[in-house]
């Protein structure tokens, strides 16, 4: 089996390539509710979608591979591309109930280049280099936006801005989330109640898993025992299964499958039938 790339494997881009060849739930619109459980090996995935639900970006990568805000409204640069400025989202809270500041925003910038404040929903960001493509660059997961800048933490004490607020979770074991009531993507992101993601080292019982319905999604399952099952579908083929995914799972409708997406969406952007 091939072993692709986990930023293509948990994108919801290159995941949902399997939607777009079988045509599956393709009108189906999102729902809230439930429980949505992906098994997963035992390498950086948990991390990767963990995060990715419970952290935000100033920027996203959309689906369908377009760029939007995500903690930034709007963005201008001059000609040379090398000044930048930011309007931040008013009103955003990490879950541990502090409100998003100006300041949080500045110790991840200050990674890239000279930063101010210019007000407290607006910072400056000046650049070594000119860089058009520093929008993009930003809805990379390294630039998450955590409270005072703290960076990595253990996932159990995560704190971030983002559709799922961490319940539990036990490194390289297990993670809980539940959803974020009141949240400003309500209505486009974080339709599942609750997320679960499950390490299973062994490929056979990750399938096993599927195949039973104790999970909704597996990554790099065994191939052998669901080839042929009604009611799965596989990405990128039945013959070479990076992920196997119940029919009672829905996507999003228009997606990109191009380049591989912003790491970790998965989980906030896919829904129970």
């Amino acid at each position: 089996m091939t072993r692709i790339d986990r930023r293509a494997l948990f994108a919801s881009g290159a995941a949902a390539a399997l939607l777009a060849a079988t045509g599956a739930s393709l009108a189906d619109s999102p729902k809230v509710g439930g429980t949505l459980r992906l098994a997963v090996p035992r390498d950086e995935s948990l991390e990767q979608v963990a995060r990715g639900a419970v952290f935000d970006t100033l920027t996203e990568i959309a689906p369908d591979g377009t760029l939007r805000g995500e903690l930034a409204t709007a963005w201008q640069t001059d000609a040379q591309a090398k000044i930048w400025s930011f309007d931040l989202r008013e009103s955003v809270q990490f879950h541990d109930g502090s409100a998003l500041d100006v300041q949080d925003v500045l110790a991840v910038l200050k990674e890239v280049g000279q930063v101010e404040a210019l007000s407290d929903t607006r910072v400056r960001l000046e650049l070594a280099a000119a860089n058009p493509g520093l929008p993009f660059l930003l809805a990379d997961s390294r630039f998450v936006i955590t409270r005072d800048g703290q960076g990595v933490t253990p996932l159990h004490a995560a704190n971030g801005t983002g559709c799922y607020r961490v319940e539990r979770a036990e490194d390289d074991r297990h993670f809980l989330g539940r959803r974020v009531a009141g949240h400003y993507k309500d209505g486009s992101a974080g339709w599942a109640e609750t997320l679960e993601i499950i390490v299973i080292p062994d490929a056979h019982v990750r399938a096993e898993a599927l195949r039973d319905g104790y999970v909704d999604i597996a990554a790099l399952p065994q191939s052998e025992g669901l080839n042929g099952q009604r009611g799965l579908r596989f990405f990128p083929s039945e013959d070479d299964m990076a992920l196997a995914v119940a029919g009672h799972v829905g996507m999003p409708r228009q997606v990109g499958t191009g380049r591989p997406l912003d790491d970790g969406r998965l989980a906030e952007r896919w829904w129970l039938i």
